[in-house]
């Protein structure tokens, strides 16, 4: 990758200094970025991953910045920089890139998809997977819109149905490599992690503004020279309510998106492409949902191999084992809860959770967590009660219908990819996914990291350095090398190096 080291010059509008901060000094200066000159955008192509090291090396990038370094321009409205500086240093969810993507998120243009594309038609057909319409759209890695991936990007809305047997549209995009031509051998199926509930936070619009923090999974993944298919999931972009975590939902559209792909103008996938299915934390839920889901919702998907990473198995254990930095993945649970059981929030949470929730569903991950970080769940109820006990009186039925290794999966290659450290999802969660499926007969890998549960690349340390780890995005990269390697292995166990499970017993531990 070109590494240009032309100075940044000086800008005069606010919008665009948050932008602009959102990129890290080094991939500032990397990039030669001038504002209003016609060389930058070439300069800044070349910066696209290419290889998974580059993939790598961008990340990190990105992600060499101290929290000391925040400052007004960098943090979302509403939030003190002492607030955000506290919540990178408490929890290994969230790095200071993390914070000024948030923040230029809050003065970015449109994502060039049309608004009106997201609506759903007046009527809709029976068949699942039905592709409804497609439009152009592009794909940036950064806010500032200088880096552009060169495939050929296309967001196109399908029809599915909910949990409670309505049709539903959904969308979702579609990625080839410029270097593509004809049938597609392979394609990857991207379940994207929490991106929140509000309908801008879906990745069709946010990979189109340059926001999309699976940006560089997406990339890696380009770079084996497959199609990707990324999922918004139902009700994330599109009209009527996103249920976080709902296994149906999340499942159904991931399986109905792959069977809509194949009709989309330009595709190159049909029924013969081996679909890889990948996801992390609710993009792992949502993987596994389809795979449980495959044999009765689409059997004729030909889906060759699965990586599911840091997998909420059990929301119940998950909600419970949630610290206060992490309130806003709880009220993102209990109001797709509520919404479920037709309960209004009113009936549990107290004036101040009302406003909290209302606020929250408003905004994309990164800011729901700084600005709910450190907030007690039991201040924000009526009678004080944690979030459990809400789930216990309220939700049990519904918590329970989500509960993931209790169905059958096709027998295919699988990788069950999960962090040792991680502090939002156990990793006896993990664990016990990939021993349920060994104990099936199935070809599994568990790769234990020692790295925490983390949005982007890098867990940091107690110590004042900073220690590069396995992240949420980095793993998913090796976790493809990984899965390609056991899926085109010879022999039933794969790669003994790899963790494979051993004969009818689970994965080491």
């Amino acid at each position: 990758m070109s590494t240009p080291t032309t100075a940044l010059p000086t800008t005069s509008s606010h919008g665009s200094r948050r932008r602009l901060r959102a990129l890290s000094a080094a991939a500032v200066v990397g990039l030669a970025l001038t504002v209003c000159t016609t060389t930058a955008p070439a300069q800044a192509a070349e910066l696209v991953p290419q290889t998974e090291n580059e993939a790598e090396e961008f990340l990190d990038d990105r992600a060499a910045e101290d929290p000391s370094t925040l400052d007004r321009d960098s943090v979302p409205e509403g939030i003190s920089v002492e607030e955000a500086q506290k919540a990178v240093e408490k929890t290994d969810e969230l790095t200071p890139a993390d914070v000024e993507y948030a923040a230029a998120q809050e003065d970015l243009p449109a994502s060039g998809v049309p608004e009106d594309f997201y609506r759903t038609p007046d009527s809709l057909p029976s068949a699942d997977g039905t592709v409804l319409k497609q439009a152009d759209s592009d794909f940036y890695l950064d806010p500032v819109k200088l880096i552009k991936h060169d495939a050929k990007s296309t967001v196109f809305m399908y029809k599915t149905t909910d949990e409670k047997g309505q049709a539903r549209a959904a969308t979702a995009t579609l990625l080839t490599p410029n270097s593509a031509s004809g049938h597609a051998d392979d394609a990857v199926v991207i379940s994207p992690g929490t991106q929140g509930i509000a309908d801008k936070c879906a990745p069709s619009r946010q990979m189109g503004m340059g926001t999309e923090y699976e940006g560089i999974s997406v990339a890696s993944a380009l770079a084996a020279k497959h199609p990707v298919v990324v999922v918004d999931y139902m009700g994330l972009g599109t009209e009527g309510t996103h249920h976080f975590v709902n296994r149906v939902e999340e499942g159904r559209s991931v399986l109905d998106a792959a069977r809509a792909v194949q009709q989309v103008d330009g595709s190159e996938i049909d029924e013969d492409t081996k679909l890889q299915l990948r996801g992390y934390s609710q993009g792992g839920h949502a993987t596994t949902a389809a795979l449980e889901l495959q044999k009765e919702w689409a059997p004729e998907l030909n889906i060759a191999s699965a990586s599911a990473g840091a997998v909420p198995v059990d929301l119940h254990k998950t909600v419970s084992g949630l610290s206060s930095v992490y309130t806003a993945f709880a009220l993102y649970g209990v109001v797709g809860f509520a919404d479920q059981a037709d309960i209004d929030t009113s009936d549990f949470l107290n004036e101040k959770g009302q406003k909290m929730v209302a606020e929250t569903a408003d905004k994309c991950t990164v800011e729901a967590l700084l600005s709910t970080a450190f907030t007690d769940g039991k201040s924000l109820t009526k009678n004080g009660e944690s979030f459990t006990d809400i789930i216990d009186e309220h939700f049990t039925d519904i918590v329970d219908r989500q509960r993931l290794g209790k169905a059958a999966v096709p027998d295919v290659p699988l990788l069950v990819n999960h962090s040792r450290l991680d502090d939002v999802i156990s990793f006896d969660q993990g664990k016990e996914l990939a021993s349920t499926w060994c104990r099936a007969g199935h070809k599994v890998g568990l790769r234990g990291q020692s790295r925490a549960h983390s949005l982007r690349r890098l867990r940091r340390s107690p110590a004042p350095h900073r220690d590069l780890h396995q992240s949420h995005l980095r793993g998913q990269g090796s976790a493809r090398q990984l899965l390609e390697a056991v899926t085109s292995h010879p022999h039933r166990g794969g790669p003994p190096s790899w963790g494979i499970c051993p004969h009818r017993g689970g994965p080491p531990g």
